[in-house]
């Protein structure tokens, strides 16, 4: 950049701000062409979507921080069909089973599949990763570790600690079922829940059944998820926006603060656990039955697993028994056909047994409506396409692409499901009238080889709570809880008090 002369000989300097205008003026122009060119010629363009997400990530940040990516996506799944340009390198799938299978499910021999994403998928506190994060040799070892502590046949000597926690769930409801009091009932399952969970882990229950409040603890967990996909939206915008939070407000003192508190919250009582025999056998008498010198689990592995379970087999068990109770007591006709096989399976508590539960028909078809209507994990967990890119559901994909099954919108799609809007329990009995139904289509797990560790422990929690509601109270919706299924998304359901009156059953 020279200096110029003027008409009578003076130097002047450069004019800085036209050239600088001009170089930005350049850069726009190139952005946009390049833009331009990836939404109408780019490999992505021959999938459909609206041109404004394919052209930016802003559409896409915006339905999920917003909180209404669920009604979104499912929009644009049945206006654009089983698979959606939802970015400039986004796809979204919905399109059942092959699209759980070929992005989740096993790799072929000599193929690369696609793998998380890990704007999505956070670090543990210790830099130790947990199952979730691990890479695949080192989620293989672990697995193979943890899967003996979620055993069914692990988790059926278990069923004196669940029917205990079902019997003091039953206690506490019973204080205030008096047919009038109105009871939040997200609040009982996630006391529950969490309670379950703590005694397995820690051999310590959380005394939030106990005291009939959230631990502060519990609080701060239910705070940050949402903090967290706010935080995602600013992350995957473009890798300014990400070094900016990842080196000033991640490493703040205030945030630092707050995630430590939640590790100590967990590890504290792990070392606890881990220096005692406890006085049951809990999910770590398992764990621990491998030492880290035969290949079991390090200490850093060890503590970022039980920050995890704490987390990830709580809240979603207790977000399934509350839409589940909430569409059953918007559906009085289902609700009494599931009582009536309930009570007249069991006379008494002392008779329910975790075999007998699992035996039964209606129980388990109620839960599986229950999961698609109001799946726990409504989005998609995104995968990243390997270099070489992939072949998706019968179509090839280049590399680099974020893509994921959207859980809410593939339950949604009247392709797979008649009536896809409505809670029909018996489309999971050989109805006539369901058919047609994809239900294979329904993956509330996942699939393959990363798919939900604590699945048995769940299904096994479900039917016990919710049979040890049903078959001591009679349950009355809220007028205020009429529409509690309309609710924002923020990675989980932002869920709203679920407000019932309870009646004690005669007959218990």
């Amino acid at each position: 950049m020279k200096p110029s002369i003027d008409s009578v000989g003076n130097i002047q300097p450069p004019d800085l701000i036209k050239e600088s205008l001009g170089f930005a003026a350049l850069f726009i122009v190139y952005f946009l062409a390049e833009s331009i060119s990836s939404v109408y010629l780019g490999p992505l363009s021959k999938f459909p979507g609206p041109k404004l997400w394919a052209f930016t990530k802003l559409p896409s940040i915006k339905a999920m921080v917003s909180g209404n990516e669920g009604q979104i996506y499912s929009e644009l799944h049945q206006k654009y069909g089983p698979v959606v340009r939802v970015g400039p390198r986004q796809l979204s799938y919905a399109g059942g089973a092959q699209a759980w299978k070929t992005i989740y499910g096993f790799k072929k021999h000599g193929s690369s599949m696609p793998y998380k994403d890990p704007l999505f998928y956070g670090k543990s506190l210790n830099g130790t990763p947990n199952i979730i994060v691990a890479d695949d040799a080192n989620h293989s070892r672990q697995r193979k570790i943890l899967a003996h502590a979620f055993s069914d046949k692990a988790l059926k000597e278990q069923e004196p600690l669940l029917k205990r926690w079902a019997q003091l769930l039953r206690t506490k409801l019973r204080e205030r079922a008096d047919g009038k009091d109105e009871l939040d009932m997200v609040k009982y399952y996630n006391f529950t829940t969490f309670d379950v969970m703590g005694d397995l882990t820690f051999s310590e229950g959380l005394n939030m059944l106990e005291g009939s409040d959230y631990s502060p603890w519990v609080k701060t967990i239910f705070g940050s998820i949402k903090n967290a996909t706010f935080f995602r939206g600013i992350r995957v915008h473009d890798a300014v926006s990400k070094y900016i939070l990842d080196e000033f407000v991640f490493k703040s003192k205030k945030v630092r603060t707050m995630a430590w508190e939640h590790w100590r919250y967990t590890t504290d009582r792990l070392h606890r656990r881990l220096k005692r025999e406890p006085e049951h056998e809990d999910l770590w008498a398992k764990i621990m039955a491998k030492d880290e010198a035969d290949g079991g689990l390090t200490m850093g592995e060890h503590e970022s697993n039980a920050s995890l379970f704490m987390i990830a087999g709580t809240e979603t068990t207790a977000t399934a028994l509350s839409g589940t109770t909430y569409h059953l007591l918007r559906n009085p006709d289902k609700m009494q056909k599931l009582i009536g096989e309930v009570r007249g399976a069991f006379s008494d508590f002392d008779d329910v047994t975790l075999e007998g539960l699992a035996k039964m028909k209606y129980l388990q078809a109620v839960l599986q409506e229950g999961l698609r209507m109001y799946p726990p994990v409504p989005i998609a967990l995104p995968r990243v396409t390997p270099t070489e890119g992939a072949e998706i559901d019968g179509m090839p994909v280049p590399g680099d692409v974020t893509i994921g099954v959207h859980q809410l919108a593939t339950y949604r799609m009247p392709e797979h499901f008649k009536n896809a809007y409505e809670f029909h329990p018996e489309r999971w009995l050989n109805d006539p009238e369901y058919k047609d139904d994809s239900l294979d289509a329904l993956e509330p797990f996942s699939v393959g080889p990363r798919n939900c560790l604590g699945k048995n422990l769940a299904w096994h929690e479900m039917r016990v709570l919710l049979v040890t509601v049903l078959l001591h109270f009679d349950l009355k919706l809220s007028e205020d809880s009429k529409t509690w299924s309309d609710q924002k998304i923020y990675t989980l359901w932002e869920k709203k008090p679920l407000l019932c009156s309870l009646t004690p059953c005669a007959k218990t």
